[in-house]
């Protein structure tokens, strides 16, 4: 079984998966790595102010495979 790393990407840095999960296949990690960012992205929602993105690098022991992205940007309407 294949292990897959998920290096997170957002605006507080890079944070190196050094563990990796043992997973069937590469749409097993592509299905991982999306639910991971949807519950960060959803957290970052509640917080954010006005723009956020956050990435997760998906890589085997090979190198990279993927690279999965959430970008959201809040504009407001200006009121006089």
């Amino acid at each position: 079984m294949p292990r897959y790393y998920f290096d997170l990407k957002d605006g507080n840095g890079i944070v190196v998966d050094e563990e990796g999960m043992d997973l069937r296949d590469l749409e097993a990690a592509q299905n991982e790595a999306a639910l991971s960012l949807a519950g960060m992205a959803r957290d970052a929602v509640a917080t954010a102010h006005r723009a956020e993105q956050m990435e997760i690098g998906v890589r085997d022991d090979n190198g990279a495979v993927m690279l999965v992205r959430f970008s959201f940007e809040i504009s407001r309407k200006k009121t006089s």
